[in-house]
């Protein structure tokens, strides 16, 4: 079962994410922000807080299937932060990101992803993906936050479909929307 949750920020993704999983005890956290700062380090400590100290956390930078090990319940949290993740790691000039390199970073990203799904599919497991739904505010001012939110909301639509149910969360409140 691959399961999408989108939402805002703060909107509670990550918790209902976790709760889908709630009294299991084989669940892989594949966790991908990094700590950059102090302000990172304590949503670390907090996401930390919140799940089960059994789980198993794997630290995801840009490889996402080495994750898969024997546990049936895997949580990825998150595809916003695994984008940047990408385009950091493809570009050094952050400045300006031209359409070529674009669709070179949302390829990267899309074929990880896919093949995560892929072998969670294959093996009968289960997947919860948290992303962030951008695309419901304005049009970002700069360029590099355009090419953000245009790769994050064609990514979501790709991973969408490939979902067997996509939830929407506001407010903390889900909605089952596939």
């Amino acid at each position: 079962m691959i399961r999408l949750i989108t939402g805002g920020a703060r909107s509670g993704k990550s918790s209902f994410a976790e709760s889908l999983f709630e009294g299991k005890e084989d669940v892989v956290y594949i966790a991908t922000s990094t700590i950059t700062d102090e302000e990172m380090e304590e949503r670390v400590k907090l996401h930390r807080k919140s799940r089960p100290e059994y789980w198993r956390t794997y630290e995801a930078d840009v490889l996402l299937t080495p994750a898969i090990g024997m546990e049936k319940n895997y949580l990825l949290d998150c595809i916003t932060t695994y984008i940047s993740n990408i385009m950091f790691e493809m570009t050094k000039d952050i400045e300006y990101i031209d359409y070529e390199l674009q669709a070179k970073i949302e390829d990267r990203v899309y074929d990880e992803l896919s093949y995560l799904i892929e072998k969670i599919n294959e093996k009968n497991y289960n997947l919860n993906i948290v992303t962030n739904e951008l695309g419901n505010s304005i049009v970002p001012e700069n360029h590099l936050a355009r090419v953000f939110r245009d790769i994050q909301g064609r990514i979501n639509q790709r991973i969408g479909l490939l979902s067997h149910e996509v939830y929407l969360v506001v407010c903390g409140i889900p909605v089952k929307i596939k």
